[in-house]
């Protein structure tokens, strides 16, 4: 299995594309010659992607402003792609953002528009598109997780569960969807210099405060190891070898120990 080669009728839908990975994503993916259809809410950078995207690449690029945290919306996304006359080959579930600080002293609403979108959002557009996919035997899908994925996360607690979820999710559909030849990769980056920390409320993030300079990755990089994945058949990607590090001895470490080093360690916290 493989990404689908490109056809006029065909897209590559990137959702989060207006800034950081997903901008990179859909790029990274026109210079390969696929159509892309860019999805976030902020349509003026969409467009001024989608223009850069055409003229750079010759590609048709595709604008859908959407709020993913609205079930309705995201329904008719799907359905505006198809009244376009195109097929969703490849799904690119990119869109997200992190609450953080304690949970009692979040924004009940803000964590749970997280929820919708870091969550909800991927398992519906997965449940829109894969049953075209298996249809036509033919299809990826790449999910962005984070190296949050895991272990808990004090300080940003709804942040990694979200993403446990779409590491856990991705390599069940994977299992599902590899007889009828669609491929499931999920991305799992540590800290990349993108819009990231500033949307979280937690500009340090972007400053590479508590965290050392070289787990941080640009999101070019991790843009690439995605799509390298997805062109593979691998299961998780994860960018660096040092947060690659990071997670395989998150994975081992007893939580009773892990945890304390990790509240202490957060800077929220």
């Amino acid at each position: 299995m493989s990404i689908p080669t490109p056809g006029p009728d065909r897209t590559c839908l990137v959702t989060g594309a207006s800034a950081g990975i997903g901008v990179e994503l859909a790029t990274q993916m026109a210079a390969r010659g696929h159509g892309v259809t860019l999805v976030a809410r902020r349509e003026d950078r969409l467009q001024t992607l989608a223009a850069e995207l055409r003229e750079t690449h010759g590609i048709r690029a595709e604008v859908v402003a959407c709020d993913l945290q609205d079930e309705a919306a995201r329904t008719d996304l799907i359905d505006e792609i198809g009244r376009r006359g195109l097929q969703i080959d490849v799904l690119m579930n990119n869109a997200g953002f992190s609450t953080v600080g304690p949970v009692a002293e979040v924004d009940p609403a803000r964590e749970i528009g997280m929820i919708r979108t870091n969550v909800e959002a991927v398992a519906h557009l997965c449940a829109l598109v894969v049953p075209g996919m298996v249809e036509r035997r033919r299809g990826a899908i790449l999910n962005v997780a984070s190296t949050a994925s895991f272990q808990p996360l004090p300080g940003q607690a709804g942040y990694a569960a979200t993403k446990a979820f779409v590491r856990s999710y991705g390599l069940a559909l994977g299992a599902e969807l590899a007889p009828h030849g669609v491929s499931v990769t999920t991305l799992c980056p540590g800290p990349v210099d993108t819009e990231f920390g500033e949307a979280a409320g937690f500009e340090d993030l972007n400053e590479g405060d508590g965290l050392p300079a070289f787990m941080w990755e640009s999101a070019s990089d991790v843009a690439r190891c995605g799509i390298e994945a997805l062109e593979a058949g691998r299961a998780v990607a994860i960018p660096g070898l040092a947060n690659r590090a990071f997670a395989a001895a998150a994975r081992v470490t007893p939580k009773a120990l892990l945890l304390p080093i990790l509240r202490k360690a957060h800077p929220s916290l």
